[in-house]
């Protein structure tokens, strides 16, 4: 297995699992046990917590469930015709079967790229330990995009006392991911906090130096920062697999069975793209890299489970736990379910049917939500607007 994230681990225990008999390496740039990165914009990023604390294969860690783990091993090359992975320093070693999980790399920006003077991109322990440092000392904080990474990282600074401003180049924030009713509770939590958000302001030019960062926008607007994190997407780590001769399209390219182009490779988590139910997709969260990730351990140690998943995602702002599930289509009707206080639910219907939903603080809602859209229960649109009518009851009809 070739990445330490939960793709790669779970593929590991999933591959042992299936055939205790046969030895399972996994193969980690990384300096210690595969630990969870959702944390890392924030428990980790205000101190509260250390990537330690959530080791991905659990208290005893991959050796529990008998897998070697090999860390500082950087993979420079997959030999297939040889079936070997060969190491820096030119050590090979041989498989069987290989599952790639490498996961997604950030998306830098031309004008700041990587190892600019008080710039930060959020990917890894070590960048997280970088930036909680840094706020120590950060008056003014600029946040370039306003997706998931970007939103989490500007509440954990301004829960520090920081001053944070956000710059998106789309009209509003969380586009690709909320709806707009979802997007603007949690846009109006960051104001109220006292965010300021810039919505539909693209960054022209920037210059930075030991002291501050300076960014123009296109509209000649001039935002000084102490500290700028950069959080404008991610790119599938995909050039280990295209080297190799594999199919690659903005990720490897896998069937329903997590298979590659070749027939001992598999591939799961944030850096394949997969068969969805509308076509080719990737899916850039933990949930799917678990769920993927399980499969093709499996498959790669013998078994034939066809990947079928309904996605989902979440995130923690403040006191908001956001949530996303199934998957997004358009033609559909949007029916909001009125709550109190900080909790919000909406749907996306077609057909009678829930194809996905969102809500802020329904965990209990939300797990309901999955098994309908998992089962296509037939649902009228005004009981799901009703919130006298739970939705776990509609799961027995």
């Amino acid at each position: 297995m070739i990445g330490g994230g939960p793709a790669g681990t779970f593929a590991a225990i999933a591959a042992r699992k299936q055939s205790p008999d046969r030895e399972v390496r996994l193969l980690t740039e990384e300096h210690c046990e595969p630990y969870e990165k959702p944390p890392l914009s924030k428990g980790v990023l205000v101190g509260r917590s250390a990537p330690a604390d959530a080791p991905i294969a659990g208290p005893g860690g991959l050796a529990s469930h008998h897998v070697v783990l090999e860390c500082h091993a950087s993979c420079i090359r997959i030999d297939r015709a040889e079936r070997t992975v060969v190491l820096a320093g030119a050590r090979p070693l041989p498989y069987s079967a290989l599952v790639i999980a490498t996961g997604s790399l950030v998306r830098e920006l031309p004008q700041l790229p990587v190892g600019t003077p008080r710039v930060h991109y959020l990917r890894t322990e070590a960048d997280a330990l970088r930036l909680n440092a840094a706020l120590r000392d950060t008056r003014r904080l600029l946040v370039i995009g306003g997706g998931l990474i970007g939103l989490e990282v500007a509440a954990s600074a301004a829960e520090l006392g920081v001053a944070v401003t956000v710059l998106e180049l789309a009209p509003r924030v969380l586009e690709r991911v909320c709806n707009e009713a979802i997007a603007s509770r949690i846009a109006d939590e960051h104001r109220r906090r006292g965010v300021e958000l810039r919505v539909g302001s693209a960054m022209a030019s920037a210059t930075a130096d030991a002291n501050e960062v300076e960014v123009v926008t296109a509209s000649g607007e001039r935002l000084v920062a102490d500290t700028v994190v950069v959080g404008t997407g991610a790119r599938p780590n995909d050039a280990l697999a295209a080297a190799a001769g594999l199919q690659v399209r903005d990720g490897i390219v896998v069937d329903e069975y997590c298979r590659t182009s070749d027939p001992a490779i598999f591939a799961a988590g944030d850096v394949v793209r997969f068969p969805g139910p509308h076509g080719p997709v990737r899916l850039e969260n933990w949930k799917h890299a678990q769920d993927q990730g399980i499969v093709a351990g499996k498959n790669a140690a013998g078994a034939s489970e066809v990947y079928n998943v309904t996605p989902s995602f979440w995130s923690e702002q403040y006191g908001l736990y956001v949530q996303g599930v199934g998957w997004p289509m358009s033609g559909t009707t949007l029916v909001t379910r009125p709550l109190q206080d900080s909790a919000a639910l909406t749907f996306d219907v077609l057909d009678g049917r829930i194809v996905g939903a969102l809500g802020i603080n329904v965990q209990r809602d939300m797990a309901a939500v999955r098994r309908l859209i998992e089962r296509g229960t037939v649902i009228d649109p005004v009981a799901l607007a009703d919130p006298s009518q739970p939705l776990a009851a509609m799961l027995k009809r």
